[in-house]
């Protein structure tokens, strides 16, 4: 079984992720995408960012009609600051059995080879890189790379940062949410 890991802070997940993810598995050899959801750096200032289990909650809810599409807490249990390269070494152990490979956008792909073992990521893994809007080219390292496969997928311009904002302003942001994401974030009253 292929798996596509497609990692996020998912703060929240909206419709726009899962347009992309269902684009991937539907399109491409991935058998399932696993939203990985990226624990909050304890480092770090906490800003908007919601309680781990809430937002792998979220995933859960907007992916549970879904037989192709997990949420995955894989990276709660793993040393902080965590790396992908560490990630995927211990699903690769943890399910031999697994082929895992990396989701990312266009833009991502441009600081890519800024990643700690970025070499060792493609040495062992495929890069399914869907569209994005953003300035600058990508390395051209990576063009006709053998491991990285550009999909075609709508470019979504939906982010979770435009939603908290909206939700913030008290603006109705119901139609970019999966439907019990809606519900869970205005039961919890989140980003108000």
């Amino acid at each position: 079984m292929k798996i596509g890991l497609y990692f996020g802070s998912f703060n929240p997940i909206h419709v726009g992720h899962l347009i992309i993810a269902n684009q991937l598995v539907e399109n491409s050899d991935l058998d399932q995408i696993w939203f990985v959801v990226t624990p909050h750096n304890p480092f770090k200032k906490k800003s908007s960012l919601l309680d781990n289990h809430q937002r792998l909650e979220m995933v859960y809810l907007a992916t549970k009609d879904y037989n192709t599409l997990k949420e995955s807490n894989i990276e709660f249990d793993l040393p902080q600051p965590n790396y992908t390269v560490n990630t995927l070494a211990h699903l690769t152990e943890k399910h031999p059995k697994k082929e895992f490979a990396l989701i990312m956008g266009e833009d991502n792909l441009k600081s890519f080879h800024k990643w700690k073992n970025y070499q060792v990521i493609l040495d062992n893994h495929h890069v399914y890189v869907y569209p994005r809007i953003s300035e600058g080219q990508a390395e051209t390292q990576f063009d006709n790379h053998p491991k990285i496969h550009p999909v075609e997928a709508p470019i979504m311009e939906i982010s979770s940062t435009l939603i908290r904002n909206s939700i913030k302003s008290g603006k109705n942001v119901k139609p970019l949410l999966p439907e019990h994401v809606w519900a869970y974030l205005d039961e919890m009253n989140f980003y108000k």
